[in-house]
């Protein structure tokens, strides 16, 4: 059975899976190939909400590595926003191909620093949401060092920076209709040119 997340603020790595106790496979392979095996597992993970793009490539499988105790895989995972709802479900299935992969003992551990920002969705990934019908955010920040903190600023919202361009037909002749859309990181848009309306990931 799965225990509760436990995220503690005071420290950046919080495991919200226990380790299984039998099955271990780190006793077999170097450490290298346990972390190749368990890219390959988990890089095909898609996201719960928007099936046709990974967690990998969306940026919320933030790393894979081998634990201070030398044979604990830990898979890191970052929320794109606190309290979303597909986590849960991002943790399980995470588990379950790591488990599937015969790469016990591992353990989840959800990392809330950095904040998660669109700026981590790879190439692939928008070109995925493209095709997919959904507009992929515009870069929202310059490429900063993993480490680097980045503060809050409550201010007004502005319009994107850039105009929005539908996925349908490519026109930036675009309207935003709604803040918010199928989901909470997503404004809903209509092209004025096909007249197609679609979603858009908001950059943040």
């Amino acid at each position: 059975m799965r225990s509760p997340s436990n995220i503690a603020g005071s420290s950046p790595f919080a495991p919200t899976f226990p380790a299984p106790g039998a099955g271990t496979d780190a006793g077999t392979g170097t450490p290298e190939s346990r972390l190749a095996r368990a890219w390959a597992a988990l890089e095909a993970i898609p996201d719960p909400e928007i099936p046709v793009v990974s967690i990998r490539d969306l940026g919320i499988l933030r790393d894979v590595r081998i634990g201070a105790d030398g044979s604990t895989l830990e898979a890191v995972i970052t929320p794109t926003y606190s309290g979303c709802p597909a986590m849960s479900q991002i943790e399980e299935d995470v588990g379950s191909a790591l488990e599937a992969a015969a790469l016990a003992p591992w353990r989840v551990c959800t990392v809330l620093a950095p904040a998660w920002t669109t700026d981590w969705i790879t190439d692939a990934g928008r070109a995925s949401l493209r095709a997919y019908g959904i507009a992929p955010p515009g870069q929202c920040t310059a490429a900063a060092p993993a480490h680097h903190v980045k503060p809050v600023h409550f201010v007004p919202r502005t319009e994107p920076a850039e105009a929005v361009a539908c996925p349908h037909c490519g026109s930036t002749h675009t309207q935003e209709l709604s803040r918010f859309a199928s989901t909470a990181c997503k404004a809903l848009y209509r092209c004025l040119d096909c007249r197609e309306p679609f979603d858009y990931f908001k950059p943040y």
